[in-house]
């Protein structure tokens, strides 16, 4: 006899971060067989019910890997500023894959429809004590949306 499943987690929105990102720079091929970019961050917002602010201009940006089966495997790096000056270190990975079509026009970075490709990331926070610490506390998952510009991503706290 199986044990029960037990209820999946529920989720609570936390923010909303709008990044816009520079140019791409390529090393292509490596000697692995794939693809690997750094894509540097130019400036970006956050904007949540508990949490408000900047990422900060030119703080980091995305290294992704593009597999050879076509998956882009993210690990983004990059620094939150809130309104009242607090500075948090973000750090996020994940994927995007979809149909030859649509990755061939966010690679041109043309909008594409959101059911076209599937683009999911889960951050971590380094948060100063007090007012943001929930950030270090919980896990968190982001459903992401490509932009011309570059990406928009709705993080939800896992409760």
């Amino acid at each position: 006899m199986g044990h029960p499943v037990p209820a999946p987690p529920a989720l609570e929105f936390a923010m909303t971060i709008s990044i816009n990102l520079g140019k791409a720079y390529w090393v292509r091929p490596t000697q692995y067989g794939s693809e690997r970019a750094a894509v540097y961050l130019l400036d970006g917002t956050v904007r949540g019910p508990a949490i408000n602010g900047i990422v900060v201009p030119n703080s980091g940006g995305d290294f992704p890997w593009v597999r050879p089966d076509g998956v882009i495997d993210f690990d983004a790096r990059y620094l939150l500023q809130t309104d009242d000056g607090a500075n948090i270190y973000f750090q996020s990975r994940g994927y995007r894959w979809g149909t030859p079509e649509s990755m061939a026009a966010m690679a041109r970075r043309e909008p594409v429809a959101d059911d076209s490709y599937y683009m999911r990331v889960a951050p971590k926070f380094e948060a100063p004590a007090g007012r943001y610490d929930w950030l270090n506390r919980h896990v968190f998952v982001g459903r992401a949306e490509k932009t011309p510009e570059g990406n928009r991503i709705h993080y939800f706290k896992v409760l």
